[in-house]
């Protein structure tokens, strides 16, 4: 088992300092051609069309802004669920109860369209330890689970574990990217619980990662974990993060019985995914490579759930 988005450091010689100055100017180029620039790039959204009669997205009805100014959208796509990359991270700190939910997570995965790139990890220490890797082999995926580690706090944050893989995210091929977290969404590093205390840089800097990698963050709260404490500060961050990314909470406020209905639903979203294509540009005095945008849609009956920024040229 690896784990993702952990950096090795070497110590280098120091007879070999020349030849690092040497690639440094070689390197400086090349890292400025990373850099966005002023000029619109062509960027994509993920988004989430919702409709009350089961119509399909009329795209000639979305209406795009970035940066509060209209811009004309250069494309829609509706999402193939084969083609999208479902990344199912589950707290290690969940009790063991946690088990016998297993069944209906075998049973999601073994009903993934074939084809379909799955990811199986558990949160501990700040990052996310890969059970299987991205894969398309569905039963290989479902042998990769296992009952959680049930220590508590044994995630650090779940928020940590999340910049780290989205981050990182363990696929060099550029498709539509969900993750589904399975925790109670507490915070152990932000203090106080308590509802006059819901503010956490941590799961700031969490949302702000996934809309820089383009992911939508789905979550079910579960609240029977370790750590009893929080239920209210668990779920208003799950929630801050799905809205920020475009996604959703699944659940309610109790301990799902079933991880059925939540799965199915979750299976239908990413079916009801589109990908948008525009030119947004970067702006330098936000002091961020994130840019605000609004989709809406004229369209009765149809609700659209978007991310809240998105970074100029990120593009599927």
């Amino acid at each position: 088992m690896g784990r993702v988005g952990r950096l090795e450091r070497e110590d280098k010689p120091m007879k070999n300092l020349w030849i690092c100055a040497a690639l440094a100017l070689v390197a400086v180029p090349m890292a400025a051609q990373e850099i966005p620039t002023e000029g619109p790039a062509p960027t994509t959204a993920l988004i989430s069309a919702r409709s009350k009669n089961n119509a399909p997205l009329d795209a000639g009805q979305l209406k795009l802004q970035v940066n509060g100014h209209d811009a004309p959208i250069s494309s829609v796509t509706p999402v193939v669920p084969a083609r999208a990359e479902i990344a199912i991270l589950i707290d290690d700190g969940l009790r063991g109860s946690f088990g016998l939910q297993i069944k209906d997570l075998q049973n999601f995965i073994d009903q993934l369209p074939a084809g379909t790139p799955v990811f199986v990890g558990y949160m501990d220490e700040g990052g996310v330890r890969a059970a299987q890797p991205f894969t398309t082999d569905h039963m290989a995926a479902i042998n990769a689970l296992r009952v959680p580690m049930s220590a508590a706090g044994i995630s650090a944050s779940p928020y940590l574990c999340l910049s780290e893989f989205v981050k990182h995210w363990p696929s060099n091929h550029r498709a539509p990217r969900f993750v589904l977290m399975m925790t109670n969404g507490v915070d152990p590093y932000n203090g106080s619980v308590s509802v006059m205390n819901q503010d956490s840089p941590y799961v700031q800097t969490a949302q702000e990662d996934a809309e820089r990698a383009g992911v939508a963050v789905y979550s079910i709260f579960y609240r029977d974990s370790g750590m009893r404490r929080g239920t209210f500060s668990g779920q208003s961050y799950l929630q801050q993060v799905a809205d920020a990314t475009g996604a959703q909470v699944l659940s309610g406020e109790m301990t799902p019985v079933s991880l059925a209905p939540y799965l199915k639903d979750f299976s239908k979203y990413v079916a009801e995914s589109y990908t948008v294509n525009f030119l947004a540009s970067t702006t330098r005095e936000r002091g961020s490579t994130l840019v605000p945008i609004k989709v809406k849609t004229s369209q009765p009956g149809m609700k659209i759930y978007a991310p809240e920024n998105v970074h100029p040229g990120t593009v599927e």
